[in-house]
C-alpha cells in the first residue's frame, strides 16, 4: 500500500525541526539514486557510440545516436513532471526507475549480434530517453519537501546526484567494456535500477500536499517567465548534458589516438559537483546577478575551447573544456534557484504569505520545472547535432563552437534585460533576486 503524508508544512519552523527535516533528507537520499542511474542509462550511448568500430557507421550518424536520447529525454521531462502530482512521488520514483531495465536489456542484446541494423540502435537509443525523464519528476517532487530558505541547496545536491551518472558512465563503462565486452554496458547497470527502484518502494513518501490539478500545473505554460527561464535553462542544463555527451565522439574524433575514454568522466563530474554551489551562490547573492556573469564565463570558455581545438594538442582542449563543464555547473545551480524565488515571490504577491500561498506558489514553481527542464534538455540534442552537422559540411567542429558563442552572448543579453537592468529605481524582475 502506499505511503501518504498528509499533514506536511516544511516553512514552519518548529514541524521541520521536530520531524520534517528527518523525512525530506530521506526523501531526498533515494530521490538522488535513482535520478543517478536515471542519468546513467540516459546517457549509456556516449561511451557506447565510441566503441561501435565494428559497425561502419559515419561520425554524423554516431552523433545522432548520442543525440536521439537527449531529444526523447526532453520531451518525456513534460509528462514525467505531472506524475508526482498525479500518482505521488515515491510511486512514481518506483515506477520511472522500473522503465530503466526496458533500454538496459535491449542495448545488451542488441550488441551481441553484429547485423544488428542501423534503425533498431536509433530505436533502443530513443528509450534510453526514460532515464532524462526521471530527472523532471524528481526535482519536482523534491521541491514539496524543503522550506523555501532551503530549496537552493536541496534541489542542487538532487540535481547534483542525478548529473554525476554521466560521470559514472564515462569513469566505469570504458573499463567494463573493455573487461567484459560491448553488451555489459546493458547488463551491468540492471541491478543497480533494482535496487534504487526497491529503495524507494521501502524508504520514500508520498505527499498529499503535492496533489495538483492538472490544469493548475498546465497554466505556467502560458506564463513568460517559464518561457525566459526555459531559454537560459538551455544555455546551462543544455549545455551541461550536450557537451557530457558529445565530448568522448568529439575528442575521439579530433584527436583519435588521445587517452579521451581515461578522462572524459572528469568534465561531467567537475559540472555536477559544483552546482550545489551555484545554488548556494544563488540563494546568498541572487539567482540573476550569478546567472549573468555565469553567461559571460561560458562564452569566454567557448573561445577557448575553440581555440584549443583548431591551433593545440588534446590537453589543452581538454583543460579549456573543463571551464565549459565549470560554468554549465554552477549555472545549472543558479538558474534552478530562480525558478522556485520566481514563481513563490509571485504567489505571495498575489496572495499574501499565508501558507496556502506558499503551496501554490510551490505548485507552480513544480509545474513550471517540469516545462523549463524539459525545454533545457533540447540543448543536449542541439549540441550534439550542432557537432554532427559541423563535421558532415566542414569536417571540424569549428561552426559549431561560434554558434555556441552567440547564443550564450544571447542569454546574457536577455537575463541582463530580464532580470537585472533597472527602469528608475525599481529592478525590473526582483523576483529573480529574491532570497527567499
Amino acid at each position: 500500500m502506499a505511503r501518504w503524508i498528509a499533514d506536511w508544512h516544511p516553512d514552519d519552523p518548529a514541524f521541520w525541526e521536530s520531524s520534517g527535516k528527518r523525512v525530506a533528507r530521506r526523501n531526498l537520499v533515494f530521490s538522488i539514486l535513482a535520478e543517478h542511474l536515471g542519468f546513467t542509462v540516459w546517457t549509456l550511448w556516449s561511451i557506447v557510440a565510441t566503441r561501435m568500430g565494428s559497425y561502419e557507421f559515419t561520425t554524423d550518424q554516431l552523433f545522432w545516436l548520442v543525440a536521439l536520447p537527449n531529444l526523447i529525454g526532453s520531451a518525456l521531462r513534460l509528462p514525467y513532471t505531472f506524475g508526482p502530482a498525479r500518482f505521488g512521488g515515491r510511486n512514481f520514483t518506483v515506477v520511472s526507475a522500473v522503465l530503466l531495465l526496458i533500454p538496459a536489456v535491449l542495448l545488451a542484446v542488441a550488441v551481441n549480434d553484429p547485423g544488428t541494423p542501423y534503425w533498431l540502435f536509433l530505436v533502443i537509443a530513443a528509450l534510453a530517453g526514460f532515464g532524462g525523464g526521471n530527472f523532471a519528476s524528481s526535482m519536482a517532487n523534491i521541491t514539496y519537501f524543503y522550506p523555501r530558505a532551503k530549496q537552493g541547496v536541496a534541489l542542487g545536491l538532487n540535481a547534483a546526484g542525478g548529473n554525476v551518472g554521466v560521470s559514472s558512465v564515462q569513469l566505469v563503462m570504458p573499463l567494463v567494456i573493455g573487461a567484459f565486452g560491448l553488451a555489459a554496458a546493458g547488463w551491468f547497470w540492471i541491478p543497480f535500477i533494482v535496487v534504487a527502484a526497491a529503495c524507494a518502494w521501502f524508504f520514500m513518501d508520498n505527499l498529499t500536499t503535492a496533489r495538483a490539478n492538472p490544469r493548475e500545473q498546465v497554466a505556467v505554460a502560458g506564463k513568460a517567465q517559464t518561457w525566459i527561464m526555459s531559454f537560459l535553462y538551455i544555455g546551462t542544463f543544455g549545455s551541461f548534458i550536450g557537451y557530457s555527451t558529445a565530448f568522448p565522439l568529439l575528442s575521439k574524433s579530433l584527436f583519435p589516438d588521445s587517452p579521451y575514454a581515461a578522462v572524459a568522466f572528469a568534465g561531467p563530474l567537475v559540472g555536477s559537483l559544483v552546482r550545489p554551489f551555484g545554488g548556494w551562490l544563488a540563494d546568498r547573492l541572487g539567482g540573476a546577478p550569478v546567472t549573468l556573469w555565469n553567461f559571460a564565463a561560458m562564452g569566454g570558455g567557448v573561445l577557448l575551447v575553440w581555440a584549443a581545438g583548431e591551433g593545440g594538442g588534446f590537453w589543452p582542449f581538454f583543460l579549456a573544456f573543463q571551464l565549459l563543464f565549470l560554468t554549465s555547473g554552477i549555472g545549472n545551480g543558479s538558474t534552478y534557484r530562480m525558478i522556485p524565488a520566481i514563481f513563490q515571490a509571485k504567489a505571495v504577491a498575489e496572495r499574501g504569505e499565508g501558507e496556502e500561498a506558499l503551496l501554490y506558489g510551490k505548485r507552480q514553481a513544480s509545474a513550471a520545472i517540469g516545462v523549463i527542464s524539459a525545454v533545457g534538455a533540447l540543448g543536449g540534442f542541439l549540441i550534439n547535432r550542432a557537432f554532427g552537422m559541423s563535421f558532415a559540411a566542414s569536417g571540424s567542429p569549428a561552426p559549431a563552437f561560434l554558434a555556441f558563442g552567440l547564443f550564450y552572448a544571447t542569454c546574457f543579453a536577455l537575463t541582463w534585460w530580464c532580470y537585472t537592468r533597472r527602469v528608475g529605481v525599481r529592478v525590473v524582475a526582483s523576483l529573480a533576486h529574491a532570497r527567499v
